[in-house]
């Protein structure tokens, strides 16, 4: 008797690179130029000697692109290196932060967790006992390398004016919560895991406390860990029962690497 294999669906967490949409501040923003077939039949024939422009089907070559961005562009994954030098200050001993070529590939492959974090407003800075009200509403005890993905107002706001300037963050106190847990790779669907930099300048001001400068990103200081920024679509997961699949591009020696981030369900 066969038995059945189950069937996967799979939900794509992962925006566009593109010209036209707003996902960065503009003097960081991707440029792609496109190139139609017609436009490189000169290539070609430069590689081909002997050939002509007639020689190619309808006058066409091939379509191609050519792309300017930063590693920070899109959906992508941040390496321990992007956040500081060194890691792992309270496991015993600091050392030189890892890259985006030497992340474990075991932490992109994952059982994946949503936090939903929608109803904080934008600035916010989330605390460990948020995190834990969260976990125990949605029933879950974190296990060592899930991938832990907060859904913030941002992501309803992907592609507007103020999408780099909304939604919450997360801080020192809740990053470490995970990372003592054993997690090792989360994401946020807001320009950054931290509280938009508007916000964190506006209470520097104020109180003059400069340790909330990037103060979730350097938590990784202590304890190493990747993170995904510019998420999409983390309304349509459900809390848990899915899988994260967030494999980077092996850059080398570089701070952060783009990826197709997908949520696997096993229907």
């Amino acid at each position: 008797m066969t038995t059945a294999k189950p069937k996967r669906r799979f939900v794509d967490l992962s925006i566009y690179l593109e010209n036209d949409v707003l996902s960065d501040p503009p003097p960081l923003a991707p440029r792609i130029t496109y190139q139609k077939h017609t436009d490189t039949v000169q290539e070609f024939m430069s590689l081909l000697p002997g050939t002509q422009a007639s020689d190619y089907p309808d006058g066409e070559a091939a379509a191609a692109e050519w792309v300017t961005l930063t590693t920070h562009n899109g959906t992508h994954l941040d390496a321990p290196y992007h956040f500081h030098s060194t890691q792992d200050a309270k496991l015993g001993e600091a050392r030189p932060s890892i890259t985006i070529d030497e992340v474990p590939l075991e932490w992109c492959f994952q059982p994946g967790v949503k936090l939903d974090f929608r109803h904080l407003p934008d600035g916010h800075v989330v605390t460990a006992a948020e995190v834990e009200a969260e976990l125990r509403r949605i029933g879950h005890t974190l296990q060592p390398l899930d991938i832990v993905m907060v859904n913030t107002r941002a992501g309803a706001r992907y592609g507007q004016r103020d999408f780099v300037n909304a939604g919450c963050g997360m801080g020192y106190e809740a990053t470490m919560y995970l990372l003592e847990r054993g997690v090792r790779l989360t994401g946020t669907d807001a320009w950054s895991w931290d509280a938009p930099f508007s916000y964190t300048a506006r209470k520097i001001a104020e109180t003059g406390d400069k340790s909330l400068i990037w103060e979730g990103h350097k938590a990784g200081r202590d304890i190493g860990y990747c993170h995904l920024e510019k998420l999409h679509n983390l309304e349509a997961l459900p809390p848990h029962g899915f899988t994260v699949s967030c494999f980077p591009q092996k850059i080398r020696g570089a701070s952060a690497g783009w990826t197709r981030a997908v949520a696997i369900f096993e229907d």
